[in-house]
């Protein structure tokens, strides 16, 4: 018997939480399923994933590894999944978008969900990438809209930017760093981070964009992985400073598990809607647009019209 998607679910929340009862519980299921499961999928393949003791769940070495790969795996689930209602909506002649990945997650439902009070009738395909192939898609004619966070804006494009947001670099308490965060020191230097290993998106996202123009080099690479969440739950259990949206850790950031860390750079970038120069933004993507430009109030992203 293979894997499981469900035993991947729970083994990426125990990395994320670093709890098993805090899994379970983000999953909806009883803390003994989730600890059943667990065993289960380790007596398979002959794995200890996850070493257990009172004072939580951490994954082991191996289970590390799993979550590596278990993560590049849900991030193309949601592309596929994304794909295959994205394939439905251009059957039905609807609005087909591509989003990046903290646009995606963290933005784009409230924006879809107000695009539907206004135009009920529409369907809208959402299509999950990094900012290098919603780019792709937009050139391709694939969707009929993209939204990309990044330094630099595309060549040959007609965009608009519908907001801004701001790259932390995160780490533990128990992190040297924290020092810094407490205002105790001077903020990291570029060249502190250049020579320090990180945890980073893949290339061709925003993020990593972004970090690199305003590192201005190469940085040096823990970890790679297209899954915001991979990031933080390495993060969490120090793997080394994680560079995300900051709106992706608000959470951690707000109950003391992981720490802003004031760095030496301007990680601040705008967010942008992109189309095809070769045709006029018409409904309901314009409405989408307008939508993504209003100030929202929330404290996650400073999102005002340009």
């Amino acid at each position: 018997m293979g894997l499981d998607i469900e035993s991947l679910r729970l083994l990426l929340a125990v990395q994320q939480y670093g709890s098993l009862g805090a899994a379970a519980r983000s999953l909806s299921i009883s803390q003994p399923a989730a600890s059943a499961r667990l065993r289960s999928m380790e007596a398979r393949h002959g794995l200890r994933l996850v070493a257990r003791s009172p004072r939580g769940s951490m994954l082991t070495e191996d289970g590390e590894a799993v979550c590596t790969w278990a993560a590049d795996l849900m991030n193309e689930l949601a592309g596929l999944e994304a794909g295959v209602d994205a394939l439905s909506a251009r059957r039905r002649g609807d609005l087909l978008i591509a989003a990046s990945l903290t646009i995606a997650e963290y933005l784009m439902p409230r924006w879809l969900a107000k695009l539907q009070r206004e135009l009920p009738d529409v369907h809208a395909g959402l299509r999950v990438v990094n900012s290098t192939d919603v780019v792709a898609m937009v050139r391709d004619g694939r969707v009929h809209i993209g939204f990309i966070e990044g330094p630099t804006a595309p060549n040959g494009l007609h965009m608009q930017q519908v907001g801004s947001d701001r790259i932390a670099v995160v780490v533990r308490p128990d992190h040297p760093w924290a020092w810094v965060a407490g205002g105790h020191a001077q903020p990291v230097t570029a060249g502190e981070l250049a020579a320090t290993a990180l945890v980073l998106r893949e290339p061709g996202s925003g993020t990593r964009k972004t970090f690199v123009r305003a590192l201005g080099a190469e940085p040096n690479v823990a970890l790679e992985a297209g899954s915001t969440s991979a990031l933080v739950g390495a993060a969490l259990n120090g793997v080394g400073p994680a560079v995300v949206s900051e709106v992706a850790v608000r959470t951690a950031l707000a109950d003391g598990s992981l720490v802003d860390v004031p760095v030496a750079l301007d990680l601040h970038r705008p967010l942008r809607a992109v189309w095809r120069a070769s045709e006029r933004l018409r409904s309901p993507a314009s409405e989408l647009v307008a939508i993504a430009s209003r100030p929202l109030p929330h404290p996650d992203l400073t999102l005002t019209s340009p």
